[in-house]
């Protein structure tokens, strides 16, 4: 389905053809008619498939065409981290670029005091869209800086990651301050009976929409090095010795091993950073956009990045350790092969994490294939699926064995892969009907709100 076919703004529809925003994805294509229509809904989708455009579009739309309080929040955003909220404070940004007098704010612990005096005149002010952590939100609702009795529209991204944080009790805090009547719109990437509780308190009715729910994406080209704990460092020096490393995250299991991996990277030549919650959020911010930016080869990082950042040119991700979640290893993977690219997922399995990846590979209903370790790095162990067995310490001879090789090819399956990321497809287009819009608007026509012209509200965005 095109983005034109659905009822949403002229404005909207303008901004999305200036980003060359084009074909909905699946989660878009089934989310926004029915959030249109003002009904409650919770989603089922992974990190990748566009749903920050399936919540933001049509409750931007409903801002625009109908009159809500200028002076009040109108739509709440809850996201679990900091990284995230600023994602989604980037994509606000493009996505309202034509909309005249509807404002957003962006509030997230981590930073000076100066920024916490901005969020609070923003709050006060009666910003239209809030974009806020919990632990934030709650903050500023326990110091009376923030009215939330006229919101619309509240918005939980990545539940089922919030909650794992903790920050059920909080959610359930900042519900509280909201109105009865409102719309509650949940997207989640998996729906543990946490989730289905959460639903059922506070959702009215909801639509339910699950899309691709836990697959990688099919550009992914996955594979697996069965070897030992200290052979792991040595078979990432002999991948970038292979392929110059650009473009690359490394996950780890523990922060303290985060440091290890990347010092010792830097100290055999490689241009690599650690990412972890230990940094300060300056100190993040920094290493992201030296990242972003190409100054920094590789992230070294926990799960910390593992959702919620928009950088769609990852070109290989490795998994330094197995995660212990399935899921997990689902939205690890996600960072690459996004907007309909290809990349490469590379887990290293240590004998006690054979069981955690077979575990996987039953949850992927495939088996992932398997490198050889290099000759020179040594005896590696065999793949059984269970750990530190006796007996399994043969040396893997030939491609062939612990794993299929040289299968067919993967094919890219269009509908689900096109555009797989509303917010980062480059697709080719034409401003077609985007004139037109633009000249109805100016003669009164869809698209516009009534605003008090006296209004002079700051539009404060990050």
């Amino acid at each position: 389905m095109q983005f034109e076919e659905l009822d949403l703004n002229y404005d909207i529809l303008d901004a999305l053809d200036d980003m060359r925003f084009t074909e909905c994805t699946p989660i878009q294509e089934q989310a926004i008619p029915p959030l249109l229509d003002g009904r409650d809904l919770i989603g089922v989708a992974q990190t990748g498939t566009g749903k920050t455009a399936a919540y933001l579009l049509p409750v931007l739309s409903q801002l625009r065409d109908h009159d809500y309080p200028s002076d009040a929040i109108n739509c709440v955003i809850m996201a679990p981290t900091r990284e995230l909220a600023q994602q989604i404070d980037q994509a606000m940004e493009g996505f309202s670029y034509y909309l005249d007098g509807i404002s957003s704010v962006s509030v997230y612990g981590g930073n000076d005091g100066i920024r916490y005096e901005q969020e609070k005149r923003a709050l006060s002010l009666g910003a239209d869209v809030v974009i806020a952590t919990p632990g934030r939100l709650i903050s500023h609702l326990s110091l009376g800086n923030v009215d939330l009795s006229k919101v619309s529209f509240f918005i939980l991204d990545e539940a089922d990651r919030m909650l794992d944080m903790g920050f059920y009790d909080d959610i359930i805090q900042i519900v509280k301050h909201l109105p009865t009547r409102r719309q509650t719109i949940m997207f989640s990437a998996t729906m543990p009976d946490n989730i289905v509780t959460l639903a059922k308190t506070i959702l009215n009715n909801p639509v339910e929409v699950k899309i691709a729910l836990n697959k990688p994406a099919e550009g992914v080209v996955q594979s697996a090095f069965i070897c030992y704990e200290p052979q792991k460092i040595k078979v990432i020096e002999y991948l970038f010795r292979q392929q110059k490393p650009e473009r690359v995250i490394i996950f780890v299991g523990k922060k303290v091993h985060t440091k290890d991996v990347a010092i010792t990277l830097k100290r055999k030549g490689f241009n690599a950073e650690a990412m972890h919650s230990d940094l300060i959020q300056q100190q993040r911010d920094d290493v992201m956009y030296r990242f972003k930016s190409g100054q920094i080869d590789i992230l070294v990082a926990t799960d910390i990045v593992a959702r919620g950042i928009d950088i769609d040119d990852i070109q290989m991700v490795i998994n330094y350790d197995v995660p212990h979640d399935e899921e997990d290893y689902v939205h690890r993977i996600g960072r690459t092969a996004r907007a309909g690219k290809g990349g490469k997922a590379i887990t290293l399995v240590s004998e006690k994490d054979q069981p955690l990846f077979r575990q996987i590979e039953r949850f992927l209903e495939k088996e992932v294939p398997k490198e050889p370790v290099p000759e020179e790095l040594g005896d590696a162990p065999a793949y059984t699926g269970r750990a530190g067995k006796p007996g399994n310490h043969g040396r893997r001879r030939g491609p062939h064995r612990g794993g299929k090789r040289g299968g067919k090819k993967q094919s890219r399956d269009t509908n689900s892969s096109h555009n797989s990321h509303a917010e980062e497809d480059r697709s080719q287009m034409t401003n077609k009907g985007s004139t037109a819009r633009r000249h109805k608007r100016g003669q009164g026509g869809k698209g516009k709100r009534n605003n008090n012209p006296n209004n002079t509200q700051e539009n404060t965005k990050q």
